[in-house]
Parts: C-alpha cells; sequence; structure tokens
C-alpha cells in the first residue's frame, strides 16, 4: 500500500475516503493495465497470423475457416467470417450487394475497435484526476494539521513540520496512482491503434473482393 494511502486511514473520514479512493483507482488502473497488455498481446500475434491464413486459403469458401483456425474468436476471424457470410450467393439479394458488404464490414470493425479500446477512458480518467485527489487529501490533511496546531497555541518549525509533511505524502501518492495510468494509456492506444489500422487495412481488401460477388 502507497504511503498516502496508509496515511488516510489514521486520519478523519474525509481523509480515509481519499486513502480509499486513491487505492480503488491504483488497483483499477493496474487491472486494465495487464488486461488490456495481455488482449493487445494476444491480438498483435493472432491478427496477422489469421490474414495471412485468410489470403493463403486456396478457395474463398476456405479462406473463412483458415482465419478461424489461425485465430480463434478473434478480430480478424470475425471480419473474415462476416465476408463469408456475404460472399454466399443470394444472401439478402433485396438489397445492394456493394452496400449490405460495407455496413457488414464497418459493424465488425467497429466492434473490433471498441474492444481494442476498452478501458482506456478508464486509465485517461485516472491519469487526469488522481493528481488533484492527492492534492484534495494535502489540503484537507494540511488545515487540520494547523487548526490542530492553532488549538495547542504551541506554534514551532517542529510542530508544523511533522504533520504537513506527512499530508504533503498524499500528493505524492495522487501521482504515484497517476503516472502508472498515463503511461500504460498512451502505450496501450499506440498499440491499438496499430492494429486498428491493420484491421482497417484488412477490411477494405474484404470490401474490394467481395464487391463483385453475386
Amino acid at each position: 500500500m502507497q504511503p498516502g494511502i496508509a496515511m488516510g486511514w489514521a486520519g478523519d473520514p474525509l481523509m480515509q475516503a481519499v486513502g480509499l479512493l486513491l487505492l480503488a483507482m491504483s488497483v483499477a488502473s493496474w487491472f486494465v493495465i495487464l488486461w488490456k497488455s495481455a488482449l493487445l498481446w494476444t491480438a498483435a500475434r493472432r491478427i496477422p497470423r489469421a490474414i495471412a491464413a485468410f489470403w493463403a486459403a486456396p478457395s474463398r469458401a476456405q479462406a473463412a475457416a483458415a482465419a478461424q483456425a489461425a485465430d480463434p474468436d478473434g478480430l480478424a476471424a470475425a471480419l473474415a467470417l462476416r465476408s463469408e457470410q456475404l460472399g454466399r450467393p443470394g444472401a439478402h439479394a433485396w438489397q445492394a450487394h456493394a452496400d449490405l458488404v460495407r455496413r457488414g464490414l464497418r459493424d465488425d470493425l467497429d466492434a473490433a475497435s471498441r474492444r481494442l479500446h476498452a478501458g482506456h477512458v478508464l486509465l485517461a480518467s485516472i491519469g487526469s484526476t488522481a493528481p488533484f485527489v492527492g492534492l484534495f487529501g494535502t489540503v484537507w490533511g494540511i488545515y487540520h494539521a494547523l487548526a490542530s496546531i492553532a488549538a495547542t497555541r504551541q506554534i514551532g518549525i517542529e510542530q508544523v513540520a511533522g504533520p504537513v509533511g506527512q499530508t504533503l505524502v498524499m500528493t505524492a501518492a495522487g501521482l504515484a496512482v497517476a503516472i502508472p495510468a498515463v503511461l500504460g494509456y498512451n502505450a496501450l492506444g499506440k498499440r491499438a491503434r496499430a492494429l486498428d489500422a491493420l484491421l482497417e487495412g484488412y477490411a477494405l481488401d474484404l470490401q474490394q473482393l467481395l464487391s463483385g460477388a453475386p
């Protein structure tokens, strides 16, 4: 437990609430960082493999199955499965085929993007607010420390330095929560955007492939 968070338990109910909030924000950010790191690492390995398997298949009928075998329940496999459904002769013949292909691939691409970027808003929120939560705890702690010192009417450097110095740790705790969240947001966002671009190119290729399908 971080020092500022631990110190919050020794304060009044508001300081305890600040400490609990910082602890919850730290746990949530590290959960998202570890979860998304594993998800994106897996996707970065499987998506190129599934795309390669799709284009290496001997026929379009076998391409979706090849992509699913390379990336089971994955993002590229979902696009491949949709392309196989859209490419069936007579499928949704009452609709313009080009529009059907575009909408179907766009929907799957949007779903994949939401999955790749899930949790990033939480990291951004924690990274931007945690320093202010810690600063609030510091200001509140300094106020109470000075109030208690004034009540004793014994004001000296030794009476001020200890309590005020302890409350300043809350600011450091807020930064300790925010910095991993900001770094995680930047790193995970960069990797997710790279996978977004890869899937967008794949979807465009599928759209061009299917544009002439019956």
